[in-house]
């Protein structure tokens, strides 16, 4: 299937084709002729599929009709960084629509905002608390909306931005069309698209599970060899470009500090930054200036920055979810990427359960570092001290070698 037989405006595939974006993505390939029908949608598929574009294409081949600058879509994310990334796609696509779009979110002057809202906009893409900041105090309404898209619903719903989204779906015109994007479909998410959308079409691509080209591993490492195994990861020539994700603001900030004073060029990015720090970091991030971004979860999902080659989880995630988001930062676009897991004694039943969830082990080895840790809880060993050892190769699968700092793909790949 090509974009050309799926009814978009044909100055969307026209900027496509400039873009060398030829074929539709499964998700887009089956969202796009029933969003253009002006169904309600529910679309289950994984972070990194090019959901913007399922829900951006029909809404703009939509909006192109009718008067301009009446606000006539809203598309809710659960981050700035989600929102700005949202916005770009759609502001670039609106333009050659001459359709006005605008980014509102917290972390930035209330000013700018307010005068883009009042002057009246096609597209506002926007975080569920700056909007009603700003819909409380009058600077916008949304009488004439035709197109409401919920992005990541399910990190909103993680987020404790259920009670917002509600209050501001509320407050919108009931004839509308709603589209409700999401990695994973919960009841709560099943519950709330049961109450705001009529009769829409399901779709899901696959199952929720990381993206085959991911090349997933795990270290058993001592908490204190941590920070020595990660720099020792980052000095290999293949890790151009890494994301380091940690549980604490404090623990993000304290490591970045550690790696820049060990030579690497590292930022740290998480909620305690100003949104100016994270826009710098980010864009320093996506163009090389830096090497590492070490961050909490709030850029599990949004971030969108071709080139990762490596993404280390210094700490392991809480759930299956977040370490299937986390991961796909890697891997996107047709690329292929590492994914490494740091897993000390403490962190088994988390693993186990991710493992379950996964339906298959993940290969691992050991790392000494300043102490040995042994899979499986087993004592430190005496007089083991800073070597380093591999463990046999899984069957049928791959390992991690603390040689190379990379899983090695299956010879049945």
């Amino acid at each position: 299937m090509t974009f050309e037989e799926l009814g978009i405006d044909p100055r969307c595939l026209k900027l496509l084709k400039q873009q060398r974006i030829s074929e539709p993505t499964a998700v887009q390939a089956k969202a796009i002729p029933v969003a253009c029908e002006g169904r309600d949608v529910v679309a289950v598929a994984q972070t990194g599929t090019g959901k913007t574009l399922a829900f951006g294409l029909p809404a703009l081949t939509r909006l192109q009709q009718g008067k301009r600058g009446r606000n006539r879509m809203l598309v809710l994310t659960p981050t700035r960084e989600l929102a700005q990334q949202v916005y770009k796609v759609l502001d670039e696509f609106g333009r050659a629509l001459r359709l006005h779009v605008t980014c509102i979110y917290g972390g930035a002057g209330m000013d700018r905002q307010t005068k883009a809202l009042l002057r009246g906009v096609d597209i506002v893409v926007a975080t569920p608390g700056r909007l009603l900041d700003h819909m409380a105090r009058g600077n916008v309404r949304f009488d004439h909306l035709q197109v409401l898209v919920l992005d990541e619903a399910d990190r909103m719903l993680d987020m404790g931005f259920m009670p917002d989204i509600r209050r501001i779906v509320k407050t919108l015109p009931e004839q509308r069309q709603t589209l409700l994007f999401s990695a994973t479909f919960p009841k709560e998410i099943q519950s709330m698209a049961n109450t705001i959308q009529r009769d829409p079409a399901r779709i899901e691509i696959g199952m929720v599970a990381p993206a085959r080209a991911i090349r997933q591993g795990v270290y058993t490492v001592a908490s204190a060899g941590k920070l020595g195994l990660l720099t020792d990861l980052l000095r290999k020539p293949e890790a151009r470009s890494t994301l380091v994700f940690l549980r604490t603001k404090h623990r993000t900030d304290r490591v970045a500090k550690a790696l820049s004073k060990a030579g690497f060029k590292a930022q740290a990015i998480h909620g305690g930054r100003s949104q100016g720090q994270r826009e710098r970091a980010i864009e320093g991030f996506r163009k090389g200036r830096f090497e590492v971004l070490v961050a909490t979860d709030v850029a599990a999902r949004g971030l969108d920055v071709q080139g990762i080659t490596h993404v280390i989880n210094y700490d392991i995630p809480g759930s299956t979810d977040d370490y299937i988001h986390r991961i796909g930062r890697t891997a996107r676009a047709s690329a292929d990427g590492d994914a490494i897991t740091f897993v000390c004694p403490e962190d088994y039943l988390a693993l186990g359960s991710i493992e379950k969830a996964l339906g298959k082990p993940l290969p691992r080895a050991d790392w000494e570092g300043a102490v040995h840790v042994v899979s499986g809880g087993q004592a430190p060993r005496k007089g083991t001290q800073g070597r380093r050892s591999q463990r046999p190769r899984p069957a049928g699968g791959r390992r991690v070698t603390a040689r190379r700092g990379r899983p090695q793909r299956a010879a049945a790949r």
